[in-house]
């Protein structure tokens, strides 16, 4: 890692994760395997902004850790990339476990407990294929019917249809970054 950290996938320690290297890695990362439109690849680290933005409005009363947790949802793949849901079901758990054991470490480095509660989970999870949704539709070319047969149909955000609350456009990495790291130190306080 450009911090100096040098992690162990198989052994994952807490104290060798840095939020920077997260940051950066996820800037860099491009969701959709890079095939979304515009001039910038879309990337994990803006989808985790969506994300917890999505999971702040679904569950308003949500304590401040837990958007905190939504956040940093796809950590991992500041190390192991984001690979596709179909392809990690061919990977398997040797690949879900690496995957766990990393986000468990990051977890623990900032705060949160290594295995979240369900309920928290859940919400998390929701919000996921939310942004995967709006994702699929406003950036990689999917119809409302196609993404809703992949992601399921979002629901509505205080009676307005979720896709009409945002307009996604991919950014530059450095502001990915900046916008990450920024988010976290709110959420950090």
């Amino acid at each position: 890692m450009l911090s100096g950290r040098r992690l162990d996938l198989l052994d994952p320690s807490p104290l060798d994760i840095e939020i920077s290297d997260i940051a950066l890695g996820l800037a860099r990362v491009a969701r959709w395997n890079g095939q979304t439109g515009g001039r910038h690849a879309f990337s994990v680290a803006e989808h985790s902004l969506l994300v917890e933005d999505l999971v702040g409005r679904m569950y308003p009363d949500l304590e401040r850790r837990w958007r905190l947790a939504a956040l940093l949802h796809d950590a991992p793949e500041y190390v192991i990339g984001d690979i596709i849901s179909p392809f990690k079901a061919v990977l398997g758990d040797g690949y879900k476990g690496v995957e766990i054991r990393i986000l468990e470490a990051v977890h623990l480095r900032f705060g949160l407990p290594a295995r979240l509660p369900a309920t928290v989970a859940k919400a998390i999870k929701r919000a996921d294929i939310a942004a995967a949704f709006l994702e699929a539709t406003q950036l990689a070319g999917f119809s409302h019917d196609e993404a809703a047969r992949y992601f399921d149909r979002p629901g509505k955000i205080g009676g307005a249809a979720l896709d009409s609350l945002f307009t996604l456009e991919a950014q530059p990495v450095a502001r990915a970054e900046r916008r990450f790291l920024a988010r976290f130190a709110d959420l950090s306080d």
